[in-house]
């Protein structure tokens, strides 16, 4: 594969690419401000998906390479937590704007790593970014109470303290957005943290840690340790039951969630999740259906399905039904443009592995087994390889399909029709699942309705992306526990400190 505009390492270790940004692809792990290897010494390799071209090897890190990194950021908090909130916001903001110098370099690792077409890849770098934005400026603004004493000579105070060490566990979805999110709300807060990437895509979280070290983040405030599938779970335990570890902030699925929150649950430690979604989008007769159209294919199709609050079951009013599937079909076919990520004009890239790829494509042939049509998409597109699923639509999907109450996390729209604004509630809050919902009326008394019915942490009303650095995101029911983004999002990584001055008249 070749990436413009992209990097280069050792020749035995990397594919051929452009001579840009080398400084940025990292072959090492990253503890207390040193890029160290496995203690053990062994490697595993990161791979392109859309080639399968090893693009360098990571150290195989294990359990003691995990409690390594806790050790080291749990010693640098005993200084960290004492700076300035001002100091901290000065930090993130230097850490901003490094990343928005190497925007480019960023994405074309994101490109190599995920796959994702590299205009989608700048955007993740922007988005990304504007939480490291957000967050400089937000360290000055985490406060807290003055209360009114029910005792004429005692006053109450309430602080908000950083809680400590942070195990930062990261998907493969958006690997540097989704650690920016974190990782600039608990360092704003006055944390330190370990962060584990998915062993699919860690060279951006390298390559922001790199970047964060040249902003002058201090030693052990951020480590990055890289581990093979292998050697997750015994890594996972040491992220969640080490007694120096505060709070575990994992984004991923919701089997895997379940799992580091029982966990966490050991040591009592706090949990931020962010887990599967189900994503409802529902569309009413008063719709303003092109609109809806041109959002649909923004909730659908953004990296290629492989979203949590992608859509999911598209919930179309029979009265606008066949307008609105003749609509989607064709836009489909016009804008789905399926390839490499380096390719230019292609705005689909590969699934990110094949186990994923598998379950993409099982579950249409499940359903197409069982009645469903394929209006256009369904297969692979094997000329490319065996991760480029085409994308597809779907009608005539029932309850007994798999798709109809699973998240497809891929490239499959799948339409229902309805016939109220009841039935559309029922089916949308029937499953466990309840992370964003999108709604589209232009009845006012309707949208307001849909807000307040559906089960969902978060309800875009006309709009088919709803994230941002300012809004607080995250679910409810299975969907995870807090909040990310906002002021709320940094509030996560604090404790509350109730104070008592007593005896002021003495």
């Amino acid at each position: 594969m070749v990436v413009s505009r992209c990097f280069t390492m050792k020749s035995l270790k990397m594919f051929s690419v452009q001579r840009r940004g080398m400084h940025l692809l990292k072959d090492k792990a990253y503890i207390n401000g040193e890029w160290v290897k496995a203690t053990s010494n062994a490697v595993y390799p990161v791979q392109n998906p859309a080639d399968d071209n090893v693009i360098t090897e990571l150290p195989d890190m294990d359990a003691a390479d995990a409690k390594t990194a806790v050790d080291a950021a749990a010693n640098t908090f005993k200084t960290w937590r004492d700076t300035t909130a001002k100091e901290r916001s000065y930090i993130l903001r230097k850490w901003f704007n490094l990343c928005e110098k190497h925007s480019d370099d960023l994405a074309a690792i994101i490109t190599a790593e995920a796959g994702k077409p590299l205009a989608e890849s700048k955007g993740e770098i922007a988005y990304g970014n504007s939480f490291l934005e957000w967050f400089a400026d937000t360290a000055r603004h985490i406060n807290g109470e003055i209360i009114p004493s029910p005792w004429p000579n005692k006053q109450i105070l309430l602080t908000r303290q950083p809680l400590g060490v942070v195990s930062v566990i990261t998907p493969w979805n958006f690997p540097y957005a989704m650690i920016t999110r974190k990782v600039g709300a608990l360092m704003a807060a006055g944390c330190t943290c370990v962060i584990k990437p998915s062993e699919d895509t860690p060279l951006s979280a390298l390559a922001a840690a790199e970047l964060a070290e040249q902003a002058g983040v201090p030693k052990g405030v951020i480590n990055v340790i890289t581990s093979s599938r292998k050697n997750a779970p015994g890594v996972g335990k040491v992220l969640c039951e080490d007694e120096n570890v505060g709070c575990i902030s994992f984004t991923g699925s919701t089997f895997v969630g379940k799992i580091l929150y029982g966990q966490a649950a050991k040591g009592i430690k706090r949990v931020a999740l962010e887990l599967g979604g189900n994503a409802p989008y529902i569309v009413f007769p008063s719709a303003d259906i092109e609109h809806a159209l041109d959002q649909a294919m923004l909730a659908k199709f953004r990296n290629n399905g492989q979203a949590c609050i992608g859509a999911n079951r598209f919930l179309i009013h029979e009265a606008v039904y066949d307008k609105f599937v003749e609509g989607f079909k064709s836009r489909i076919g016009k804008k789905c443009i399926l390839g490499p990520g380096t390719k230019e004009g292609v705005t689909c890239g590969p699934l990110i592995n094949k186990e994923q790829a598998k379950k993409v494509s099982g579950l249409v042939d499940d359903a197409v087994s069982k009645g469903a049509e394929a209006l256009i998409g369904g297969k692979f597109a094997k000329e490319l390889g065996d991760k480029f699923y085409e994308s597809t639509l779907l009608v005539n999907v029932k309850p007994d399909m798999n798709i109809y109450n699973e998240e497809i996390f891929g490239p499959v729209a799948s339409c229902l029709k309805i016939s109220s604004e009841e039935e559309a509630l029922k089916i949308a809050n029937s499953t466990r699942s309840g992370l964003a919902a999108y709604v589209f009326t232009k009845d006012l008394g309707q949208a307001f309705r849909m807000s307040r019915q559906l089960e969902f942490g978060m309800v875009a009303i006309n709009d088919g992306i709803l994230s941002a650095a300012e809004p607080a995101f995250g679910g409810i029911k299975e969907s995870g526990i807090g909040r990310e983004g906002s002021l709320h999002g940094a509030e996560e990584y604090t404790d509350i400190k109730y104070t008592l001055m007593s005896a002021l008249d003495k």
